[in-house]
C-alpha cells in the first residue's frame, strides 16, 4: 500500500508556519558546516574525460566489428553509455560540477546535445518545473503525459474506447512503453529547438544536434547494410528509452500527488513526494545518483558523491521533525509504480491522502523503510 492523499486543499496552521520554514534552514546549516556543498572537480573531470574516451572507443569498436549481427550488442552497449552520459548532463544542469553557471550550462549543452542527442534547453525547462513542484497537479510536467493517467480526471479524458481500454491497463504496459521513450526524447527535443518559442542558444543546440544525430546515422549506414542498420537503430533506441525511463520512474510515481491549492513548505514538498532506492554504491552507479532522490530534491546543486554522505543527516532530521522518509528496494518501487498506475487507470479511483496527514503516519508500503527504521541500521 502506498502513501496517499486527498485532493482537498490543506494549509499548514499559521502558528506552525515559522517552524516549518525553519526546518529546512536548520538542515541546510548542518549540511554546509559539514562541507557537503563543495565542488568535486576531480570526480567530475574524470567522468567528463571518461565520457569522451569511452564514446571514441565505442566508435572505433563499431567500425572494427563491421557488418555483423554482433552490432546489436554494440547498440545495447551504446545505449547504456549514452544513459550514463545523460546522467552527467543532468548533474551539470543542476550546477553540481562548476561554480560558474555559464560553465555548467555549456557543459550540459555539449553533453546533452553533442554526445547524447537530446536538447538541453527543452529538458532543462521541463525538469525545472518538475523540481519546483514534484507531483503537484497542474505544475509537474512529469505527471501530465498524453499516454498515461496519474489522476482520475486524466482517466476520463479519452473518449476513444481503445485508449480507455489501454488506460485501464496502463500499469502493465508502462515498462514496454518505455521502449519508445528513447525515440520520444530525441523527437521532443528536435520539436522544441525548431519551434517559435523563445530559446537561448538555439543555433548552438541545432548545430550540435545535427552533428550528433546526423553523424551517428551516417556512421551506422556506412558500416551496416539497411536491414541490419534498422535493427541496430531499433535496439539502440529501445534500450536507451528503457534504461532512462527505468531510472527516473521509481523516484516519484506512486508517491502522493498534491492539489494545486495545497500549501507545503519546501522540505515537506520535496521529501513527501520522493522515494529513495536502497542498494548503496552500485545502485548509485546504475541510477546515476537518482537513487538518492530525496537528497537530490533537497539539495539539487550538491555533487553526486555527497548525496550518499548527506543521507544520514536528512534521515535524522526528518525523524526529529516527524516527516516520513521513504526508501525501498528497486523491485518494490517498480511494483509500486505498476500498482499505482493500475489503481488509477483500472478503477478510476483517487488513491491519495493529504501529505500533512501522511506526515503523522508511518509509511506502510511493504518493503519501504521509514526514517526510524533507517536510523536503527
Amino acid at each position: 500500500m502506498t502513501l496517499t492523499l486527498t485532493p482537498e486543499p490543506v494549509t499548514p496552521e499559521p502558528a506552525r508556519s515559522g517552524r516549518v520554514t525553519s526546518d529546512f534552514t536548520a538542515l541546510t546549516q548542518r549540511v554546509r558546516e559539514a562541507g557537503l556543498m563543495r565542488r568535486r572537480y576531480g570526480y567530475y573531470w574524470t567522468k567528463l574525460i571518461g565520457a569522451v574516451v569511452l564514446t571514441a572507443a565505442w566508435v572505433a569498436g563499431f567500425v572494427l566489428i563491421g557488418e555483423s549481427w554482433w552490432q546489436l550488442a554494440m547498440a545495447a552497449a551504446f545505449s547504456v553509455l549514452m544513459t550514463q552520459i545523460a546522467f552527467l548532463g543532468h548533474d551539470a544542469a543542476h550546477r553540481q560540477i562548476f561554480r560558474s553557471a555559464r560553465w555548467n550550462d555549456w557543459t550540459s549543452l555539449v553533453v546533452a546535445n553533442l554526445l547524447v542527442g537530446i536538447s538541453y534547453g527543452w529538458w532543462q525547462s521541463k525538469h525545472t518545473k518538475h523540481h519546483s513542484g514534484p507531483n503537484k497537479v497542474g505544475t509537474d510536467p512529469d505527471i501530465d503525459l498524453p499516454v498515461l493517467a496519474f489522476t482520475p480526471e486524466q482517466t476520463r479524458r479519452h473518449r476513444n474506447p481503445v485508449l480507455r481500454w489501454l488506460t485501464a491497463r496502463q500499469g502493465w504496459y508502462f515498462f514496454p512503453l518505455l521502449l519508445l521513450e528513447g525515440a520520444s526524447l530525441h523527437l521532443d527535443g528536435l520539436k522544441r529547438v525548431v519551434s517559435p518559442q523563445k530559446m537561448p542558444r538555439r543555433s548552438a543546440e541545432i548545430a550540435m544536434l545535427a552533428v550528433r544525430l546526423g553523424g551517428f546515422a551516417a556512421l551506422v549506414l556506412l558500416v551496416l547494410p539497411p536491414g541490419m542498420a534498422a535493427a541496430f537503430f531499433g535496439v539502440q533506441l529501445a534500450v536507451f528509452g528503457l534504461y532512462m525511463g527505468s531510472a527516473f520512474a521509481p523516484n516519484h510515481i506512486g508517491m502522493p500527488l498534491v492539489s494545486p491549492k495545497m500549501r507545503l513548505d519546501f522540505l515537506r514538498r520535496q521529501v513527501l513526494m520522493s522515494r529513495n532506492i536502497s542498494g548503496g554504491r552500485w545502485m548509485s552507479v546504475l541510477m546515476g545518483g537518482l537513487n538518492y532522490q530525496i537528497e537530490h530534491h533537497l539539495f539539487p546543486s550538491m555533487s553526486r558523491p555527497d548525496l550518499r554522505r548527506v543521507q544520514k543527516m536528512v534521515v535524522e532530521h526528518c525523524a526529529e521533525i516527524g516527516v516520513p522518509y521513504t526508501q525501498t528496494s528497486l523491485l518494490q518501487a517498480y511494483r509500486s509504480v505498476i500498482s499505482y498506475l493500475n489503481t488509477v487507470g483500472l478503477k478510476g479511483r483517487d488513491p491519495f491522502l493529504c501529505p500533512l496527514v501522511a506526515a503523522r503516519r508511518t509509511p506502510s508500503m511493504a518493503g519501504e523503510q521509514p526514517a526510524l527504521a533507517l536510523l536503527r541500521r
